[in-house]
């Protein structure tokens, strides 16, 4: 089978990445530093420990495997993080995919899968976003993941190497068969947070912000089911395999869901009420974020199979209650 290179492997979108990569013929080869990762998530191929700074390091695993693509999820993604040491999130996100990405031309490697996100865009109230829409970042975490998108356009320029980017709106859920999971320490996402309230594993979920342009005070997302985008990411792969062009796909449902929507709908799954607390709003929080795009439908012929709010709750429930991972 081939080997894919799989940073950020052990984390919760690269071990679903994995797993799909497998079922689809794939060998995942999980690339990660284990600073946000698990290694228990690293069940569908090899692993290789080491950090994306570390050139040396890449060159060893580029020899040893011979990937025929990249695809890179590795990455710090906390927002607020992002606005108070945005030194971490260039050293980190754009040092080390610069690194990654010097690393895949010198082996030969052509193909990249880069894990974006919608928060290049930034503010833009009331407009549906496609891939069309002028990036104004306002995080670092936005910014770093825009001078990445610019890095892979220059490089194909310079070096031939082509490229997938995938803008992501919010991922949520869990493989169905909760072999793995969302599982972040300290944790940030909206469901598992609302999940641990629910459970009793903390005291309340904070809404962040009950005072934005919204019906209902709240902050707007639009939520993609895990294996639904991990789908996307074959998808992708096999587009550059066959030797199309580099492309930019938005990956969302176009549908977007309040906080306080999120909450009713998972008191509806779990018969369980999430306690929560009403707080002021977090730096870099945008007030709505929703997909308008079907270029991934159209071209790549994706369509999303679980990204109903209740089937993202209910796997998200399932691996809350019954999976966890040690280091």
């Amino acid at each position: 089978m081939k080997n894919v290179l799989v940073t950020g492997g052990a984390g919760y979108i690269g071990s679903h990445a994995c797993k799909a990569l497998r079922a689809a013929g794939f060998t995942p080869v999980t690339f990660d530093n284990l600073c946000t990762g698990w290694k228990d998530a690293v069940k569908f191929g090899p692993f290789e420990q080491g950090d994306l700074l570390d050139r040396a390091r890449l060159d060893e695993v580029f020899a040893k495997y011979a990937p025929v693509a990249v695809m890179h999820f590795a990455a710090l993604s906390q927002v607020g993080e992002s606005m108070k040491e945005p030194g971490l999130y260039w050293r980190n996100n754009v040092g080390g995919s610069l690194c990654l990405i010097e690393a895949a031309v010198a082996a030969g490697c052509e193909n990249f899968v880069f894990s974006s996100t919608c928060a290049t865009y930034g503010e833009h109230d009331n407009v549906l976003l496609d891939e069309t829409v002028e990036q104004h970042p306002i995080n670092a975490y936005g910014a770093s993941k825009r001078a990445i998108e610019d890095m892979l356009k220059d490089f194909e320029g310079a070096n031939g190497l082509r490229h997938v980017i995938f803008r992501y709106f919010n991922v949520a859920g869990g493989d169905p068969d909760a072999e793995v999971g969302e599982f972040h320490r300290p944790e940030t996402h909206l469901i598992p947070l609302m999940l641990d309230a629910i459970e009793g594993k903390r005291d309340a979920l904070t809404i962040f912000g009950t005072d934005y342009e919204t019906p209902d005070g709240t902050c707007i997302r639009d939520y993609v089911h895990v294996c639904d985008l991990v789908d996307a990411h074959v998808l992708g792969l096999r587009w550059l395999i066959d030797g199309k062009d580099s492309q930019v796909f938005n990956l969302g449902t176009g549908s977007g869901f309040s906080v306080r929507e999120v909450i009713h709908h998972s008191n509806t799954v779990t018969n369980r009420e999430v306690p929560y607390n009403e707080g002021p709003r977090r730096p870099g929080d945008c007030t709505k974020l929703v997909s308008g795009s079907t270029r991934a439908e159209k071209e790549l012929g994706w369509t999303p199979t679980r990204s109903t709010m209740e089937t993202m709750i209910a796997d998200a429930w399932r691996w809350h209650q019954n999976g966890h991972y040690d280091k």
